[in-house]
Order: structure tokens, then sequence, then C-alpha cells
């Protein structure tokens, strides 16, 4: 399995210690999972991707770029590949505009249902997948089915993203699962403003307080929802990782099914996803 790591924050912030310095920090994970890394982060609303095929552990790019990485939005992936050789175009994160996305997991006979899945996205997506790995396939299928709600160009909202990752999530489970062998489908995606992910099997923890924070006594941003469970349903800070980093964040595992995420006014969606039956996607 893969390992993944999403921030964001109404105040750009260092992401260093989460790659690289704390316990279970994504780059100390790379040793488990040595087959490339990515990490997008965005500045003035433009996503910035830097991907290698090295272990992010090993690669002096990953050490420099992560201490100097600072950003109100970051996505960072490392790879242990199941499908797709060893290189830069089958690393997370995957990018489409202003949208980045990283994947946990595996598509049950992944070759046998490529053509099957790949049918179900848009032309005019399709003729964009450059990689091998079904990550990059469900990526272009949750992006057909956000574009049913308006432009890829815009922000849509963390609603439509949620929706988008809950419809991914139960069509590819329709195609391709078998009883034996379910799908791994957990995701993360943004489009630097909203940030939604969702627990598709492999595990996934979030936090948006810690026990006291070490920037309490100088930061202008301080409110009380950085050190307690948000009353408001606003909260200033998100973070989303595979396992949870030790520090001072709290963290919380998501429920299979489950989708955390935030809106552009760091309003916090928490839900399960329906139980309904999977629509077809209209292929435009």
């Amino acid at each position: 399995m893969c390992r993944l790591f999403g921030f964001r924050s109404v105040i750009p912030s260092q992401v260093h210690r989460s790659l690289l310095d704390a316990d279970n920090a994504l780059g100390q994970k790379s040793a488990e999972h040595p087959d490339g890394w990515g990490v997008a982060y965005y500045a003035g609303g433009v996503p910035h991707l830097m991907r290698s095929p090295a272990k992010a552990l090993n690669d002096q790019l990953f050490h420099r770029l992560s201490g100097l990485v600072a950003s109100e939005t970051v996505i960072a992936h490392v790879r242990k590949a199941t499908y797709g050789e060893i290189s830069v175009l089958n690393c997370h994160p995957f990018q489409y505009g202003r949208y980045t996305f990283a994947h946990n997991g595996d598509v049950p006979n992944f070759k046998e249902n490529r053509a099957l899945l790949l049918q179900e996205i848009a032309p005019s997506l399709r003729r964009m997948i450059f990689g091998e790995t079904d990550s990059e396939v469900l990526f272009y299928l949750f992006l057909s089915r956000l574009s049913q709600y308006g432009s890829l160009t815009l922000p849509l909202g963390a609603d439509a993203l949620a929706e988008a990752l809950e419809f991914t999530d139960a069509r590819v489970r329709e195609l391709t699962e078998r009883d034996e062998e379910p799908a791994k489908l957990t995701m993360l995606v943004t489009d630097g403003t909203n940030m939604v992910a969702s627990q598709g099997g492999p595990e996934l923890y979030y936090s948006t307080y810690k026990a006291r924070c070490s920037d309490r006594d100088h930061c202008p941003h301080l409110r009380a929802e950085c050190e307690a469970p948000s009353e408001t349903g606003f909260v200033n800070h998100l973070l989303i990782s595979s396992e949870p980093l030790h520090g001072e964040n709290l963290w919380t595992a998501l429920e299979p099914g489950e989708t955390i995420g935030v809106d552009g006014s760091m309003r916090l969606l928490r839900q399960m996803k329906p139980q309904h039956r999977s629509r077809q996607l209209a292929v435009v």
C-alpha cells in the first residue's frame, strides 16, 4: 500500500515536520514505500507539482522541497507500486488544471478491467492519461463526474468533490469488485481551496486541532478550535494522513466509507457515503 498526506490551513505553513521529522512522517515511510514520491503545493491558487521515481528518504530533492514548502494547501504521497513500472509518470499526486489527487489502494484485476473503466471517462479527459496506474484512471473518472457540476477551470465546492469521490468509489466497485477481492479506494483531492478525502478501505486519519499549539503565544490566527473540537463547524486547519503523525495534533480514524474535508471557508465536512446504487456516468 502507498501512503498519503494532505494539509489545508487558513495560513501558509511549513510541512517539513509532517513530511520528514515526525514519527510516521511520509519520508520515513518511504523506506517501506520506495517506488517514488510526489508533492503538490499551491501558491497564488496555482498548483506546483514535483514528482520523482526515487525513494523519498534518500532523495535530496525531497528533503530540500520539504524544507522550503510553505503553503495553505499541500498533498504528498509515497508509492509502493502495484500496477505500472517505477516511473515519474506513475507517481502521485496527479494533476489536471487546478485539481491534484492521490490514492492509496488498488483496483482488483485492474489489467482486465482497465478498458472497461476507461469507457467511463469523458473522451476529452481520457486522452490526458499518460501513465499505467489504476490511480490515474480513478482520478480521471473522478474528474469526469465532477465536470457534471460545471467547468473544471472553476472551484466547484467541497460538496461536489465529496459526491464525485463517492460516485467514483461506488462505480469502480460496481464494475470491478468480486466477493473475494474488494477494491481499496482511499482517495484525496484538492483544488487548492477545497480539500476532500474518502476512506475506501486503507486506513485514513484526520486532525483539526492540537493538544496545545506551540505557536499560541504569538499566532494572530489562534482560535478556540485550534486546541479543541470545533463548536462552530469551522476549523483553522485540516490534516489528513494514512497514519497518525506523533506530535501536537490529535487524530481521529475515519470509518470505511466515510468522507472528510473542508471548503473554501474552512467549514468542516464529515459524512458517510450514501448507500445507494451507483448511477451511470454520462460520458461527454
